[in-house]
């Protein structure tokens, strides 16, 4: 197996935790991609991830997978070790839930603030900006942080009593909101408690 990303971006740090909640990092040869040269733009690429995104996952026979969930839904599948996705239909709908509350409502939208309303990756890159769309981003960001301190409130981890993708997803939106300078509320006492809790997990703290 080989993941072609970035080690430090975003959605590589995801997978990169969830190989190592896994206990899998060794069992993959991680392939650096140039992004700030274009690298993930090439045909070359391309064929790989018509999305032309980091990261990208490749099987022994060949295969590819890209999208952030695909790839640690395989990596969960694929390696023994606590679940990260759910084991029954509850877990699996809860956590895919709340993976996708903070997918979309924290790290894509940091996201789309940082590439849209900052100078982002630099003109070569940002060929197209909306400042509007991306401060309005910004203003969603702020509201799943505090919607997720809500949940935390009740509950040890985002989707129950157990570490899953949510909580990978949610602490590596955090990461890029601290990156592009969006603030993290200090009243926000659950959501911050549980960043702590979860920074000191081995597979993140190393």
């Amino acid at each position: 197996m080989k993941i072609y990303d970035v080690e430090g971006f975003p959605n590589p740090a995801r997978v990169r935790i969830a190989l190592a909640e896994k206990g899998a990092a060794d069992k993959v040869e991680f392939v650096a991609v140039d992004v700030m040269s274009g690298e993930h733009r090439s045909p070359e690429f391309k064929k790989m991830n018509p999305d032309a995104v980091v990261p990208c996952l490749e099987l022994a026979d060949g295969t590819h997978i890209s999208q952030c969930n695909a790839i640690t839904e395989y990596i969960d599948a694929a390696f023994e070790g606590p679940s990260l996705t759910g084991k029954t239909a509850k877990e699996r709908a809860q956590i895919s839930m709340m993976n996708l509350r903070a997918e979309n409502g924290l790290l894509n939208a940091v996201g789309t603030y940082f590439h849209h309303a900052t100078d982002g990756l630099g003109p070569d890159l940002e060929t197209y900006q909306c400042a509007e769309w991306g401060n309005k981003q910004k203003e969603i960001a702020g509201q799943t942080m505090s919607y997720l301190d809500t949940v935390l409130a009740n509950s040890d981890y985002l989707a129950g009593d157990a570490f899953s993708v949510a909580d990978i997803t949610a602490f590596a939106g955090l990461a890029f909101a601290d990156f592009a300078k969006v603030e993290i509320p200090e009243s926000l006492t659950h959501l911050h408690a549980w960043r702590a809790k979860v920074a000191q997990r081995p597979s993140i703290a190393g």
